[in-house]
């Protein structure tokens, strides 16, 4: 996320929280070091119930940026670092053996949050990312798409197909689109009927 547009949803009055990744180095070296040295202002320990064959418990930390950012672009913007530690669990159905791995994210926000709410507010990130990244990228292969003249249009249109499947109650898009696709205008004109 750009500095310009975190400036203008702290603005709007909304709470922000935007992940940090290597692509803005400096603000990134600047919160894991942060991270490391300072202590957190509070912690939260999360773990999903409903995981088939994955154990993922989290522990959210909340740090104030004190003078770590002073002499930098997001200097003012950022009132907290969030740092997100996941030692995630999966077993493999083939083996029965459980695999470990662990990760670390770090995120920033325009204001100091309970750690615990940071934690719920991340987390629902991810239904955004599986229902409309996911969809996007895998069923309408968007990340294949070699289309270099207006991309944006064809997005948009990708976008539009799928809320029209979500808005009759598809719940499997793929299978959906090939139903369609294979019969015509009228699987379209009986969508209601057909889901």
């Amino acid at each position: 996320m750009s500095k310009k547009a975190f400036e203008q949803a702290s603005a709007s009055g909304i709470h922000l929280i935007a992940q940090v990744k290597a692509n803005q180095p400096t603000l990134h070296h600047t919160v894991t070091s942060l991270c490391d040295t300072a202590t957190p202002l509070d912690r939260a320990h999360t773990s999903d119930k409903k995981c088939h064959s994955r154990d993922e418990p989290r522990l959210v930390e909340v740090f104030s940026p004190g003078d770590s950012l002073a002499n930098t672009e997001w200097a003012g913007h950022v009132g907290a670092v969030i740092r997100v530690t996941r030692d995630v669990l999966t077993r493999s159905a083939a083996t029965g053996l459980w695999r470990a791995t662990s990760e670390t994210a770090w995120f920033v926000s325009d204001t100091i949050l309970p750690a615990a709410d940071c934690a719920q507010a991340i987390r629902q990130h991810w239904s955004i990312e599986n229902r409309s990244h996911y969809v996007r990228d895998v069923t309408f292969a968007e990340d294949a798409s070699r289309i270099r003249c207006n991309p944006g249009i064809f997005a948009r249109l990708r976008s539009f197909a799928a809320n029209i499947l979500r808005f009759n109650n598809v719940s499997n898009v793929s299978n959906a689109r090939y139903r369609i696709a294979f019969g015509g205008i009228d699987a379209i004109l009986d969508m209601r009927v057909m889901y």
